[in-house]
C-alpha cells in the first residue's frame, strides 16, 4: 500500500462536504493506496505523472511519485475550477 498525502486545499474541500459526500470521496481517495492507477483514471495533459479520476460529481486530482499519491485537488465534475487549482498549485 502506498502513503497518501492531502494538499491544504484538498483537506480543505473535503471538509466541507456532506458526510455521505465525504465517505463517498474519501473512500475513493483511501483506494488510490492499493491501486493508485485505476482503470478509468486520466492522464492530465500538459502535467507529467498528474491523473485524474472521477467519483460520482466530483473530480479527484493527483500525483504518484516516490512511492507516494500526493490528492492536489478535489472538486466538482461539472465545472473547470478543480483544473484552475490544479494549475494554481502545480504551476
Amino acid at each position: 500500500m502506498m502513503k497518501i498525502d492531502l494538499t491544504l486545499r484538498a483537506l480543505k474541500y473535503l471538509g466541507e462536504l456532506q458526510p455521505k459526500q465525504f465517505k463517498q470521496v474519501g473512500n475513493r481517495i483511501l483506494s488510490l493506496s492499493r491501486d493508485p492507477y485505476p482503470a478509468d483514471c486520466k492522464h492530465l495533459s500538459g502535467h507529467p505523472g498528474s491523473r485524474r479520476i472521477d467519483i460520482g460529481e466530483f473530480r479527484i486530482c493527483y500525483e504518484v511519485s516516490n512511492g507516494i499519491i500526493r490528492v492536489a485537488v478535489v472538486g466538482r465534475r461539472n465545472d473547470d475550477a478543480v483544473y484552475k487549482e490544479f494549475q494554481k498549485i502545480d504551476g
